[in-house]
């Protein structure tokens, strides 16, 4: 959780070296390579079928536009309201959707917490003080985007239950890499020449410890607790971009962030049902 919570400081300072389509190149190249020896430790099988391999390359678009205003959102704004505003307002638009589409009623206790969330995300919004072209500011946008993106990819990769979740994830920073070298950049124009230490340990984090690291303990602490008890550390990401942003970026936070990111985490545990301890059995 703290790997993840990171990214959001790691890419604020990458913004400053490269773009949105070469982020996604180093980051998933880089994350994908290193995953092949986890994968052959845990005695995983690289096979995939056809119809997992359609469901990757469609989920791997969505996860393009996702990585494009996750990079732009932290680019013009903060990382600390980035990784609070778009971390628990996930879990929100996940809910809602889920609910559009039928799969989950909502009852009187979801409409008590996505008003608790709303107001939570209106109030890391500063909405009490700003006027209305403050509030609609272009980095707001882009994390919004970013929250709605991020569920849809979920959901499409919930859809394949034929492979692991790792080679899933393995196969789809693969084909995200692919289509982004084909269709959104070109290689032989990244300035290497401009990259320092300062951009190569930001790109180590990112990839080794933020994807291949976090997201390998991840797998195995789901298999381990249960996808409901791992859910519950996702709590820690948003209170770690804001605590990184503070001490890397020197970002000031403010108390509408603080107050706002609690509400919307509280708003996520009700609507999730999340439990942080189990109730010993009598």
């Amino acid at each position: 959780m703290i790997g993840w919570g990171a990214s959001w400081v790691n890419v604020k300072v990458l913004s400053s070296y490269i773009n949105e389509f070469e982020m996604v190149f180093f980051r998933f190249l880089i994350t994908a390579v290193t995953m092949i020896p986890i994968i052959i430790y845990l005695k995983k099988s690289f096979k995939i079928d056809f119809k997992s391999f359609l469901l990757i390359v469609i989920t791997s678009l969505a996860f393009i536009a996702y990585m494009k205003y996750f990079f732009l959102g932290t680019k013009v704004g903060t990382a600390s309201l980035a990784g609070a505003f778009v971390t628990t307002l996930i879990p929100i638009n996940t809910f809602l959707i889920l609910a559009i589409l039928r799969v989950k009623k909502i009852c009187k206790k979801d409409i008590f917490a996505l008003s608790l969330g709303g107001l939570g995300v209106l109030t890391m919004l500063n909405i009490w003080s700003f006027g209305i072209n403050q509030i609609l500011l272009i980095q707001n946008l882009y994390f919004i985007l970013a929250s709605i993106l991020w569920p849809i990819v979920t959901i499409l990769s919930s859809k394949s239950r034929k492979i692991s979740p790792i080679i899933f994830t393995f196969y789809l920073y693969i084909i995200t890499v692919i289509l982004d070298v084909v269709f959104f950049m070109d290689v032989s124009k990244i300035a290497f020449e401009n990259f320092d230490s300062t951009f190569w340990i930001n790109i180590f984090i990112l990839t080794i410890v933020g994807t291949t690291f976090a997201n390998t303990v991840y797998f195995l602490g789901i298999e381990k607790l249960g996808a409901s008890e791992a859910s519950s550390f996702i709590f820690l990401v948003p209170l770690a971009a804001i605590l990184l942003s503070a001490i890397f970026l020197h970002e000031v936070i403010s108390v509408s962030i603080i107050v706002g990111t609690i509400l919307t985490l509280i708003s996520v545990k009700i609507l999730n049902d999340i439990q942080f301890f189990k109730k010993k059995k009598s």
